[in-house]
């Protein structure tokens, strides 16, 4: 503590005197670049890229982008009639689905792309039913067009990467509407 109000004294001395002192600011790491690929999602390719800029404008140690050509992606994208589902094969690998089944039950487009790459970046189902939480998934009411991960979501994900920790395998599948 007394070396902290030493240092703010003499910076503010050397303010009044006219000389510049520079203090180098907190290195901080780069995000950790995740490409997909979304070529195999059909109709939904344009969802599948609001999936990923949603993440991108909420978290900052990691960025979903679209798989440069000769490039191998992290993350596939498919679409198919069944229920969107998520196989992470570590963090930030894996394969998910954009499932007909829960967009033809009029669930929200974006928020189903967001849910599934949240799978991917280390975050379970939480079934809470609440529209604030992302990953409730379809326990939320179809009405729900929320797309944005909550706070505490958000900061999951960017503890997820803030260190080279990684997680193993899990398949995580919407269990659809108690209808």
């Amino acid at each position: 503590m007394l070396l902290r109000k030493l240092a703010v004294a003499l910076f503010a001395v050397l303010a009044v005197t006219g000389v510049q002192a520079v203090t180098a600011a907190p290195a901080t790491a780069a995000p950790r670049i995740l490409y997909y690929d979304a070529s195999q999602a059909q109709e939904f390719k344009a969802v599948v890229a609001q999936g990923a800029q949603i993440w991108n404008n909420s978290v900052a140690n990691v960025r979903l982008e679209p798989v440069p050509s000769g490039r191998t992606p992290n993350i596939r994208v498919y679409a198919d009639n069944g229920w969107p589902r998520a196989y992470t094969q570590s963090l930030g690998n894996g394969y998910w689905y954009m499932g007909r089944q829960a967009v033809n039950q009029g669930y929200y487009q974006p928020r189903i792309a967001a849910h599934e790459f949240g799978h991917l970046l280390g975050l379970p189902d939480r079934r809470t039913g609440l529209c604030t939480d992302l990953m409730s998934g379809s326990s939320a009411p179809v009405s729900c067009t929320n797309p944005n991960p909550s706070s505490t979501e958000a900061r999951t994900v960017n503890n997820n990467f803030a260190t080279a920790l990684t997680t193993g395998a899990r398949v995580y599948t919407w269990a659809g509407s108690a209808s």
